[in-house]
């Protein structure tokens, strides 16, 4: 969500019922679909995602992701064909990446850059060009860069409560393979290098005023991860599935935030 509202926040003249029309569909529909087949194919015993204790996935769920993407695909048709090739992409990937007899994730580099390119540099271009009225294709190359940094800069910390779990079903996420404090130091410097990118390209924009006034959002995520941080330096059973949902929630929160305060700003 984060990512939809910087995308729109870059659209010149959006086109209000095409941008509800996207929210919905990525949101009730090509996400909800993503998630729900990885968990058919991942079939988790232990924490995952926001779920303390899964259930074990039926057929019905599968059927239900298969509904919900041929839906998506549809829809998609009426937003242009860039649009519809763009979420078609984006529902192989996300299925390459769970399916076993492909398993991208299993992979911690290749299962990482699928994660960026896909959720967040395919994701941004098509907010920009399904929300606009003209249905741009010039798409800034700084903002999805930012949007790929600001997904790659978080996803590790997702996974860092996962790594003996993950490791039983044969995945070596980009986390397990860097450690509890690689992860950290890891998601610190893709994070810096997340807002650089992001603050060049308001200062470009002659919007250095909205960068400086976004950054009071993010204060309270980054005092958050240096003291999570801290606790996991001390011991590595800090790096649990609490923590994580608590880094999870409070992220999304300021993001989301963060990123609708710019589009207020921008337009108003």
């Amino acid at each position: 969500m984060p990512i939809y509202w910087f995308a729109v926040s870059q659209v010149s003249n959006i086109h209000i019922p095409h941008a509800v029309f996207v929210f919905c569909l990525l949101h009730l529909l090509v996400y909800p679909s993503s998630n729900g087949y990885n968990s058919y194919m991942d079939r988790d015993t232990d924490s995952i995602g926001g779920i303390k204790n899964p259930k074990q996935p039926t057929k019905q769920l599968f059927y239900a992701t298969l509904f919900m993407d041929c839906l998506s695909v549809i829809l998609s048709y009426f937003l242009g064909w860039y649009f519809l090739f763009g979420i078609i992409a984006y529902i192989l990937a996300s299925r390459a990446y769970s399916y076993r007899g492909i398993r991208l994730k299993k992979y911690p580099v290749t299962g990482y850059l699928t994660v960026v390119i896909f959720q967040g540099c395919l994701t941004f271009f098509l907010i920009m060009h399904g929300c606009s009225a003209d249905k741009t294709q010039d798409i800034p190359v700084l903002g999805i860069l930012t949007a790929g940094l600001l997904i790659g800069g978080f996803y590790p910390l997702t996974q860092v409560y996962q790594h003996k779990q993950d490791r039983a079903d044969g995945v070596i996420s980009l986390s397990s393979l860097l450690g509890y404090k690689g992860t950290f130091g890891f998601t610190a410097v893709v994070y810096f290098l997340a807002m650089a990118c992001l603050g060049i390209f308001l200062f470009q924009k002659g919007q250095q005023n909205h960068f400086g006034i976004m950054q009071l959002f993010f204060l309270p995520v980054l005092v958050y991860f240096f003291w999570w941080f801290k606790k996991v330096m001390i011991n590595t059973e800090a790096a649990n599935f609490k923590n994580t949902m608590r880094m999870n929630l409070l992220a999304s929160f300021c993001s989301n935030c963060a990123f609708i305060t710019l589009l207020i700003l921008q337009k108003y």
